[in-house]
């Protein structure tokens, strides 16, 4: 159940990326993004969140690190939404069962700025909820031959604008460590656990609200997207020299399988009382 969904990066509803770039931003189709999550507290767009498995969603750190002593019952998991005020019939809500942030996170240098919910339910898998494929290990992602990247979110269009309602879409180039490193872009700033993405110029950029939802490529070799990077911060939004920073997902390969067999362990032993609940109570009916 927890294990990672072998079917991943798959939607069913739209064809893959063509060769038009999208540049600024552009509604995303229905079913465009089938495994981006809104992460909301009371029913309030709060960040974003991709889908690993039925049970798994991945995001940032800092989306959750401050809010720690909010009560859990408060957040909720939306999948299958285009339109925040007016979710559809593939909508899915799960509530958070645990919260687990990365031991290592640093909220001045917002390094290993990734996390694991754990949902209380499964999502079930249609059209509009999928899975997205994640690397396996570090290398593999100079192997999968990314044709086109997009990131999506409800996020603001501009710095400290109103979120937006429906889900956007953008294409954004990835940018190398060494560039991204540069004097007038992020001055050294950029660690092994980051990638950079976006356009030279800052036309293509995330912003406010999109904070944890993914920075996902598409394989032309695999016919796949696999989640590249979470997003995690910027200077502003679209400026030029200064693209959106995410998590390099391949870096936390290893620790997300730890943490997904870590929690399928706890999650089973918390079964166990049921399970012998259950059979129990068959043996009475017996």
């Amino acid at each position: 159940m927890l294990a990672v969904y072998k079917r991943c990066g798959q939607r069913p509803l739209v064809s893959p990326p063509g060769e038009s770039r999208i540049v600024g931003g552009w509604e995303a189709l229905e079913g465009a993004w089938p495994w981006q999550v809104s992460i909301q507290i009371r029913s309030r767009h709060h960040c974003g969140g991709t889908i690993i498995s039925r049970l798994l969603v991945l995001t940032s750190a800092h989306c959750f690190k401050r809010y720690l002593r909010v009560r859990r019952s408060y957040f909720s998991v939306v999948a299958g939404l285009n339109v925040l005020s007016a979710p559809g019939d593939g909508t899915q809500i799960r509530s958070i069962r645990e919260v687990r942030i990365h031991k290592d996170y640093n909220n001045v240098t917002a390094d290993n700025d990734v996390t694991l919910l754990l949902l209380n339910a499964p999502f079930n898998f249609t059209d509009h909820v999928q899975p997205v494929c994640t690397p396996l290990y570090d290398a593999q992602e100079s192997f999968l031959n990314f044709s086109h990247c997009f990131i999506s979110g409800w996020g603001s269009p501009y710095f400290k604008g109103r979120l937006m309602n429906r889900l956007q879409e953008v294409e954004v180039e990835l940018i190398d460590r060494r560039t991204c490193n540069r004097i007038s872009w992020y001055s050294g700033f950029i660690t092994e656990n980051m990638i950079c993405a976006g356009l030279e110029n800052g036309a293509a950029d995330a912003c406010q609200g999109d904070s944890g939802g993914p920075l996902q490529c598409y394989s032309e070799d695999e016919d796949k997207f696999y989640v590249v990077g979470v997003t995690s911060f910027g200077h502003e939004c679209g400026r030029p020299h200064k693209p959106g920073v995410y998590a390099r997902t391949s870096r936390f390969a290893d620790w997300i399988q730890d943490q997904t067999e870590s929690a399928a362990h706890r999650l089973n032993m918390r079964l166990i009382p049921e399970l012998l609940s259950v059979a129990l109570m068959l043996l009475l009916t017996v």
